[in-house]
Order: structure tokens, then sequence, then C-alpha cells
């Protein structure tokens, strides 16, 4: 669902950038009234597999593969500011390091993965489990909450092309929801799956399972960490190497990317020009992304939520202290 330059006017592209603006930073300012610094890494963590995850494409129909968004889990497991910043993150790296979706195009991206997918997943997510939900049906929401999640993406982004003139919208919505329900069926399976894990082995991961001020143990932060790595050392290589749904049906509707080279992109081949290529190469800038997210996102939680928060709950005031001699 990546846009590449080129498919949107600059209208379209600018007003979409001003409104994920928006959003981003109402999330960050919500990120630092609400969340703890112990979750910090959990962010990291998360933003991490959904990059790696991202890798790995799936088949969907001949010709055609989809891989996981990732913003419904992501709401599950940070709630919905922290998965806003942690999307964004994935596809601000994802543009400007791997070349997927265009830097004229981001903001229309953060705005249809990030802010709408976020969104859409979140609602459902807890509309459908409920303020006390047991384990099975926090697994069957977070599917459900995937699969429209998806839909809802795919949709704004067909708006965001009929909006530019490069379809009309009677032709390009049916085509992006068609291609995009199958695509999101992987989607709510995996996301399912997941969950599923984290309830049987860390149940306090989940958003809503433990106690807001929890902090996750290291050895969580350490095997979430080796997951996601493991994802993009191991899974992504075998990934089903077909265009995407997206590409699919911009191929069909004979819409062309943007000829001008993108900028920066270091491993826009999925290698280091000059030194690997291939399946290594492969392997190598999977695993670099997947660490550059981690530490990039931890690192901003923890801008976020200032360390004299934590201390100023803790300590008492000098005026409870005096008044207490």
């Amino acid at each position: 669902m990546h846009i590449p330059d080129g498919f949107l006017s600059a209208r379209v592209a600018l007003g979409y950038a001003a409104l994920s603006a928006v959003g981003v930073g109402a999330a960050c300012y919500r990120l630092r009234a609400q969340r703890e610094r112990g979750g910090s890494a959990l962010l990291g963590v998360c933003a991490a597999f959904v990059f790696a995850a991202q890798m790995v494409n799936f088949p969907i129909a001949a010709g055609t593969s989809g891989h996981l968004v990732g913003s419904a889990l992501a709401a599950a497991l940070l709630g919905l500011p922290g998965a806003l910043i942690a999307m964004t993150a994935v596809l601000v790296l994802q543009c400007f390091v791997f070349a997927d979706g265009g830097v004229f195009a981001l903001g229309a991206n953060v705005f249809n993965m990030g802010l709408v997918s976020c969104i859409v997943g979140y609602c459902c997510y807890r509309l459908s489990s409920g303020s006390s939900p047991s384990p099975t049906r926090r697994v069957a929401s977070v599917a459900f909450a995937g699969w429209c999640a998806t839909i809802a993406g795919a949709a704004s982004c067909a708006g965001q092309l009929s909006l530019s003139g490069a379809a009309p919208l009677p032709i390009v919505l049916p085509a992006m929801l068609g291609v995009h329900a199958l695509i999101g069926i992987g989607e709510a399976v995996i996301s399912a799956l997941i969950v599923a894990s984290i309830l049987r082995l860390r149940p306090e991961l989940l958003d809503g399972v433990a106690q807001p001020d929890s902090r996750p143990a290291a050895s969580a932060v350490y095997a979430g960490l080796g997951l996601a790595l493991s994802v993009a050392a191991l899974l992504a290589p075998l990934g089903y190497a077909a265009p995407d749904g997206f590409s699919r049906v911009a191929a069909s509707l004979g819409l062309q990317p943007s000829a001008r080279p993108p900028m920066l992109a270091p491993f826009l081949t999925h290698g280091i020009p000059g030194l690997v290529s291939g399946l290594l190469a492969t392997v190598l800038v999977g695993c670099i992304g997947t660490l550059l997210l981690f530490g990039s996102c931890w690192l901003l939680a923890l801008v976020l939520v200032p360390s004299r928060r934590r201390s100023t709950d803790a300590d008492p005031s000098p005026v409870a202290v005096e008044s207490s001699g």
C-alpha cells in the first residue's frame, strides 16, 4: 500500500502531509502525557517487529502478494498514540532508507497506514473485545481489527488517487478493496497468531492486560527483539517475490510511478552497493533496519516521557516534608 512518487498531485500530497503531521503531533503529546518510561522499550520492539514482518510477502493470488501492515496489532500492544508513532517511524525509515513509498507521498502513506489504519484498528479492537475480554475474544478481536484496518487504509489510498486525478473513484475503489480484502485475511491471521502467542507467553505486554505503569521485563524485550531479527533474517528472504496489492492495482489501471531517482535510499535494492547483494544482502539490511527502528523508537519514547516525571511522582514535596517534621 506504499504509494510511490508520481501518483499524487502536489495539492493532495501536501494536504495529507499536513493532516498526518497534526495526527502524529497529537500522538506525541498524548504519549508524553500518559505513558511511563517503562513502555519505551516495548515501543521499539513493536516498531522493529512490524518492520521485519512487512518484509515477508505472502501470496494472495496468482502473481500478487501481500504483507502485514501491523497497525491494528500495534494498537493492541501499545494503544493508539504509541501505535501511530511506531507506524510513522516504520514508514519514514522505509521511505528514506529502502525507497518503499515516495518522499512526497510520505504524508499520504502515514495517513493511510498510520493514522487511518491505527484509528480504525484500535476502535474495532476495543469495541469488539469489550471491557473484560477473554483470551479467545481478544484474539478474535485483533483479527477482526486487522482486517478492518487494512480495508480502511486501502479505501483511503483509493480516495487519494481519485482526488489526484490518477483514476476515477468508481474504478480504483473496487480494485483496491478487492485485492486488500484478501490481504486483510492474511493480516488477520498473522495478528491473531501473534496476540495468541503473547497471551500465552507474555500477557503483561498486551495493552490493557497489565497495569498502565508496569514495565516489561528485560527478558521480554530481548525476546521480542530477537524474534524481530529472526523474522528479518530467516523469513524475509523466503517471501513471495511478486508485486504487492497496490502495485498490481496500479499496473492494471496503467498508472506509472515517477521516473525520478529516490532521495537517499542507500538500500534501494535491498543490498549494500559495492559490498554485498542477493540473499545475504536481504538478511543484512533487514537486520540493520530492525535494529535502527528499535533504537530510534526506544530513544524517541524516552525523550517524549522525561525521567523527571517519574521522580516527581515518587518523591514527596518539600512542603510535605516540612509539615511532617
